[in-house]
């Protein structure tokens, strides 16, 4: 295609945009009729509609549950039974959940047609981008993509990755010609299954087209910073093969090889020079230091695009560094149930990011918070039915107000609880526009104190302005729940590194520092948290355990191994696995508690 039919499907698809969001009402209602007419005759509804298709019956009747509610007729089909039991389509896979932020992998239906939806999302990212960034079909994107193996129900529906789904299915392998899509990486490379050749292959793409790359990203921030300081370690490599114009040894995938030697075509030390002399720091004005190494490498990318909201915001200070000012971007919304919605104003502040639900995706639906955040409290408990009359429509939430979001699917969701908590920031048309605040999930308690990861982050926050203060970098961390102790007490695990001395230097460890670090994280927790702390004595002081270099790392190949994804992979934010716990321990460097107690008082 030429740019000027690129250009022509950027405004159709933002035209578009703006009907669908100015019809929100009317489109949330027709979805819920499409949804019901195709599936009424399913086993699941028919308990609840038989066989109506009325949209109030539906609100009134069936019930809002969670994946214990919907588990039992997932995994009938997963064995064998006919798709009938949930969806009146045929269940084409299965799409497998991270599991890493809240308990083992789930399982969640998936029908052919969803790859069209989720391809609509996808083509929607680059017309809003190019509204802010024009140019942009002008070059290429280093966009660092795995994939992971699948697997098979018993069945012999696949089970995998959303991710995975897309990048093996023709929507992806065969989408549309033009620079919008002009990846660095080729097709090999991304569904190589190797992860380790994949990120290599991946990376000296990059290089190799260096000059070209007006984007760079990968799906979460941890993949892009654990690419990034994989090429910190290992930059002599990519050097080497760019010279030789041939592969390292560790490309030993045939396919990944043949692509990549035909990507060098031959030597090429002009661009090895330039490549050996930025990541050495060859220049007194540059130093050796690796901040601001993105921008050096590739000197045209105009954007980092990545999720940067919810866990992952706690990256952004390591992708500040590394980018040296190249904006920070996210771009959508989703998750392995269904795909939401868009960013529409991409170059904010990945603090202030929000995202426009698209009412055409999936029907949606709000479960009001009680008191959110004053009490982080739910509606009702996980284990008790909620009442569905508590929901509210997409177009009825309140600006101000938190939910949790609960969709209905045509792949055969209903009225499914996600998990996610979402914040009302405003209106585009009658299309509501949520930022994103945490999984709702609570991921440290031992007495009545609850924490959840919105609480912890900011925890983290007050401690990392510490840490920044000293040119250190807090680059990774997690929790545990330690009640071997009498009283039990929180553990956080603290991955820290040097700004000033290189990313890769070992650090001197001033217990002050330390200890005031645990004094600001337990005066930034809750209510319930400090009155445990000062008045009950249920918990202990809190304690920082310091880890060595590259740890994070470990433990994210430790979940890798053991069936995680690396595109999909996100540290827990609290250890649950003895596995994972082993490993954090064996590798601390010192221990720091909190002094003294928490400030607290009744009235506060």
């Amino acid at each position: 295609m030429d740019g000027k039919t690129l250009e022509y499907k950027g405004e159709e698809a933002l035209n578009e945009l703006e009907k669908l969001t100015a019809k929100a009402s009317d489109i949330q209602e027709s979805i819920l009729k499409e949804i019901l007419k195709r599936n009424s005759a399913t086993e699941y509804l028919s308990k609840y509609m038989e066989g109506s298709i009325d949209v109030e019956k539906y609100k009134k009747t069936v019930p809002v549950i969670t994946y214990e509610g919907i588990q039992p007729y997932i995994q009938r089909i997963a064995n064998g039974e006919d798709s009938s039991v949930i969806s009146g389509h045929p269940i084409t896979e299965f799409l497998i959940s991270s599991g890493t932020s809240g308990g083992e992998p789930r399982l969640m239906p998936s029908i052919a047609e969803d790859l069209d939806r989720r391809t609509y999302l996808y083509n929607l990212i680059m017309p809003i981008m190019n509204q802010y960034i024009p140019g942009l079909d002008k070059g290429k994107a280093m966009q660092l993509l795995f994939v992971k193996s699948e697997m098979l129900t018993p069945s012999g529906l696949p089970a995998r990755p959303v991710l995975t789904s897309y990048y093996k299915s023709p929507h992806f392998s065969r989408r549309a010609a033009g620079s919008f899509n002009d990846l660095t990486s080729p097709t090999e490379a991304i569904l190589c299954p190797d992860a380790l050749q994949s990120m290599y292959c991946q990376l000296l793409a990059g290089l190799i087209h260096r000059h070209c790359v007006l984007r760079l990203g990968a799906v979460f921030a941890s993949a892009l910073l654990r690419s990034i300081r994989f090429l910190e370690r290992h930059w002599p490599d990519f050097v080497a093969d760019i010279r030789r114009g041939i592969p390292g040894s560790i490309v030993s995938d045939p396919s990944c090889r043949s692509a990549m030697t035909a990507m060098l075509d031959a030597p090429n030390p002009l661009l090895a020079d330039e490549v050996q002399r930025i990541c050495s720091g060859g220049s007194e004005e540059e130093g050796r230091s690796w901040r601001g190494i993105l921008r050096r490498l590739w000197p045209k990318a105009r954007f980092i695009e990545a999720v940067l909201t919810g866990s992952m915001a706690q990256y952004v200070p390591a992708l500040e560094f590394y980018g040296g000012g190249i904006p920070l971007v996210c771009t959508m919304y989703a998750s392995s149930e269904c795909y939401f919605g868009v960013n529409l104003r991409p170059l904010s502040d990945p603090a202030e990011v929000t995202y426009t639900l698209l009412p055409n995706l999936g029907f949606f639906e709000f479960l009001p918070l009680v008191s959110w955040p004053a009490r982080r409290s739910w509606a009702k408990e996980d284990e008790e039915v909620v009442d569905g009359g508590m929901l509210v429509d997409l177009v009825d939430v309140k600006i101000g107000a938190c939910y949790e979001l609960v969709v209905t699917t045509f792949a055969g969701l209903y009225r499914y609880r996600v998990g996610d908590v979402l914040q009302v920031a405003g209106f585009h048309n009658q299309a509501p526009q949520f930022k994103f605040i945490c999984r709702q999930n609570v991921v440290l308690s031992i007495d009545s104190d609850k924490t959840n990861e919105d609480d912890l982050h900011k925890g983290m926050i007050a401690a990392k302005k510490l840490v920044e203060s000293r040119d250190l970098l807090l680059v990774e961390y997690t929790s545990y729940a330690d009640t071997l102790t009498i009283p039990g007490h929180y553990v956080l695990f603290w991955e820290i590194v040097s700004t000033a001395n290189g990313m890769n230097t070992m650090i001197s460890l001033d217990p002050k520092l330390f200890e005031s670090c645990c004094i600001a994280v337990e005066d930034s927790l809750s209510y319930v948290y400090r009155r445990c702390r000062s008045k009950d004595k249920s918990l202990g002081p809190l304690e920082i355990r310091v880890v060595e270099l590259g740890t994070f790392e470990a433990l994210m190949d430790l979940f890798i191994s053991q069936g995680g994804s690396i595109n999909q992979y996100k540290t827990p934010r609290c250890i649950d696995s003895a596995d994972a716990l082993k490993l954090l321990n064996s590798r601390v460097r010192a221990c720091f508690f909190s002094p003294h107690e928490p400030a607290w008082s009744p009235n506060m």
